[in-house]
C-alpha cells in the first residue's frame, strides 16, 4: 500500500529492510482505473458498512461480493487524468526508492491469469512450492462499466490519452 507512509518514509524503511535482510514484493495493477474502482469502492463501505453494519474489504461469498459491487463510485473525470498519472508516479518512485533491496514485482492482473505465477513468488521468497488457495470472492468481476455511476464521462475523459486501454476489459 504506497499509499500509507511507504513513499514519505522509504529512507527509513529501506534502511531497516535492507539491515534485516526482508524481501519485498511489490503488488501492482496494470488497470490503474480497475484500482481506483476498488478504492472508491472500499472507501465507501468503510463508511456505509453494507454488510451487516461491517467493513470488509475483503469477502467470502458471492453474495458478499454482490452487495459490496452494488455501490457504483462516480469517477472524478475533471481529475481523473491527473489522480492516474499520480498513481504511476508513485510506484514508479516506490522501484526507485526500494532498488537497493530485494524485491519483485507482481502484477495482481497476472495472478489472477496465470497460475504459475505465485510459484514465482514463492521461490522468490525462498519457500517450499506449495498449492496455494484463497477463499476470497473478487468483488468486482465483470466489465469495468458495470461498476461506474459516469462511465460515459470516463469514456470521454481516457478517450485518445495513454489511459484509454484502461476501459478494455482485462481478465
Amino acid at each position: 500500500m504506497l499509499n500509507q507512509g511507504l513513499i514519505e518514509y522509504h529512507k527509513e524503511i529501506v534502511e531497516y529492510f535492507n539491515y534485516r535482510g526482508v524481501s519485498v514484493v511489490f503488488l501492482f495493477r496494470r488497470n490503474l482505473l480497475r484500482r481506483m474502482v476498488s478504492l472508491l469502492a472500499n472507501s465507501h463501505d468503510r463508511y456505509a458498512k453494507l454488510l451487516n453494519g461491517t467493513h470488509k474489504s475483503h469477502v467470502h461469498s458471492q453474495e458478499e461480493a454482490a452487495a459490496l459491487s452494488s455501490y457504483k463510485p462516480i469517477i472524478n473525470s475533471t481529475s481523473l487524468i491527473s489522480d492516474l498519472r499520480e498513481v504511476e508516479m508513485d510506484a514508479v518512485k516506490a522501484l526507485e526508492y526500494f532498488n537497493s533491496t530485494r524485491h519483485m514485482v507482481v502484477y495482481y492482473e497476472d495472478l489472477i491469469t496465470n497460475n504459475t505465477k505465485l510459484n514465482d513468488v514463492q521461490e522468490f521468497l525462498g519457500l517450499p512450492q506449495k498449492e496455494l488457495t484463497s477463499r476470497q470472492v473478487k468483488i468486482h468481476k465483470g466489465p469495468l462499466s458495470d461498476f461506474v455511476k459516469n462511465w460515459d464521462d470516463v469514456i470521454k475523459t481516457l478517450n485518445g490519452t495513454q489511459y484509454e486501454r484502461f476501459l478494455q476489459a482485462d481478465y
